[in-house]
């Protein structure tokens, strides 16, 4: 296994030799992440805070050891996405990707959206 330069620059990890395209490898991606107005006494008022992650689940982890208790109020107990809240990459709802599984590029931008319901 040989290391590319040019990929090593791009945050892509690893190149293995005589593949087309570098191999990815638990690449820890730098995420903006905006906070709803109820979840930000958590982040210590922020608006918007930076997380890190390959992919939208291990962003959410890096959320709780950053901001303990938010992933209680987005997540269920078993991890999925709680069914008020919506998570939305770059304007896109991540259930229509590969929900929490759905990987991340440097600059990304998730958004936490709870669900309003109401009226008559």
């Amino acid at each position: 296994m040989a290391t590319n330069p040019q990929s090593q620059e791009k945050g892509w990890g690893l190149y293995i030799k005589n593949k087309t395209k570098p191999v990815r490898e638990d690449i820890n991606m730098a995420v903006k992440v905006r906070i709803p107005t109820p979840l930000r006494k958590i982040t210590g008022g922020a608006d918007e805070v930076t997380a890190n992650g390959a992919d939208v689940a291990a962003v959410i982890e890096d959320l709780e050891a950053n901001h303990p208790g938010l992933k209680e109020r987005i997540c269920e107990d078993n991890g999925s996405l709680r069914k008020f809240v919506n998570l939305y990459l770059n304007d896109e709802d991540i259930r229509f990707k590969e929900d929490l599984k759905t990987t991340l590029s440097d600059g990304d931008e998730l958004s936490i959206i709870p669900a309003i319901a109401g009226g008559k």
